[in-house]
């Protein structure tokens, strides 16, 4: 082994040596270890409370579109007038409600990272009958 190449080793094993020993043993190196770790694990609450934010968001999403489509396709062949304007109008609060959450998909997806839960959709159907 050439010269060059022991002095380097040697270089970078006393620079591991002083680490360990400034971030192991001297106050203001805990404290700049502990500040380093604690901003991980603030950044994963983060990611927790973010992701965790968007899918009850759309759980909420999903129980309103379900709601609407059910009162839609329970009064859409009734003689009565009032319940068929009922359930027109809960299929127009369904289509927009299933428009919105496609867009609120669509603009959080990156919150899951392909892989999503199995009780969300990727899209919901703007398409009742």
């Amino acid at each position: 082994m050439s010269k060059g190449k022991i002095v380097v080793i040697t270089v970078i094993a006393v620079l591991a040596v002083v680490a360990v020993l400034f971030f192991g043993l001297t106050a203001p190196g805990r404290e700049i270890w502990n500040n380093y770790t604690h901003g991980l694990h603030k950044a994963d609450e983060v990611s927790y409370e973010t992701r965790k934010t968007v899918e009850d968001t759309a759980r909420s999403y999903i129980a309103s579109y379900n709601a609407d489509v059910t009162v839609y396709q329970s009064y859409k062949d009734s003689e009565d007038k009032n319940m068929k304007q009922y359930a027109e109008t809960a299929k127009i609060r369904a289509i927009r409600t299933a428009t919105t959450y496609n867009e609120f998909i669509l603009k959080n997806s990156y919150v899951w990272q392909d892989n999503v839960p199995a009780d969300i959709f990727r899209t919901l159907d703007v398409n009742i009958e």
